[in-house]
């Protein structure tokens, strides 16, 4: 069946031609919505100042809740955000993964309507080729990412789920189902990692065990409890 016309292309995520619809999308300010480690995301160039406003306006959400940024290596994490207090051993023992890391911003992120009420940003590596790729030949720029849903609305673990949203879109991106469980939708662990030596937890996520243990591994003690 033929895709009507203006409509929202849905492109699998491993046609070959997933790329380069992702890529024009990006280079045209569009949100896209697409697959990760978690759940379905929203993804624009985090450097766009339309492209951020939009991402906000179809989320339905307050412009001072922060979104995240995806990259595609520890190189790039440490170029958006300030992690010289992060060795390379625990960033490679936590990333890639369903993990977001808060730390300070640097000055690469320029976009003031990227998180305007705090200096701080979260990085996420995502453990999915797709989105990772996309990453990589984005010029090496990070995407601000959200979860693909209105705000307070469920996560979504398939793209049916959040069909209301497609008409918003530049295109969706579709690998089925991600994720056997319900537990998926808890969506990423969240963890503060501004003070050296200190973790707090801001969400609980799907990896909060395995994090703490990496973190306590490497001598880092809670600032606060949950």
């Amino acid at each position: 069946m033929q895709p009507e016309q203006n409509a929202t292309p849905i492109c699998p995520v491993d046609s070959q031609a997933a790329l380069k619809l992702a890529e024009q999308c990006l280079h045209l300010g569009k949100v896209i919505a697409l697959p990760t480690d978690t759940v379905y995301g929203l993804a624009c160039d985090a450097n766009n100042e339309e492209a951020i406003q939009h991402m906000y306006e179809i989320k339905g959400r307050d412009e001072h809740k922060p979104v995240a940024i995806c990259v595609n290596n520890i190189a790039a994490l440490r170029r958006f955000g300030h992690a010289s207090h992060l060795s390379d051993e625990l960033l490679t023992r936590l990333l890639p993964g369903p993990l977001t890391i808060i730390i300070e911003r640097t000055p690469q992120l320029s976009n003031r309507f990227l998180n305007p009420s705090t200096s701080k940003i979260g990085i996420r590596i995502p453990d999915f080729k797709f989105i990772r790729d996309l990453c990589a030949t984005w010029h090496e720029q990070p995407l601000a990412l959200t979860s693909a849903n209105r705000s307070s609305a469920p996560s979504s673990l398939q793209v049916s789920e959040f069909q209301s949203l497609w008409p918003q879109l530049g295109a969706v991106f579709n690998a089925g189902r991600i994720g056997l469980t319900e537990e998926r939708r808890l969506a990423s662990t969240v963890i503060d990692l501004v003070t050296p030596g200190r973790y707090e937890i801001v969400r609980e996520g799907v990896a909060l065990k395995e994090t703490l243990q990496v973190l306590q591994e490497f001598g880092y003690a809670a600032k606060t409890q949950i």
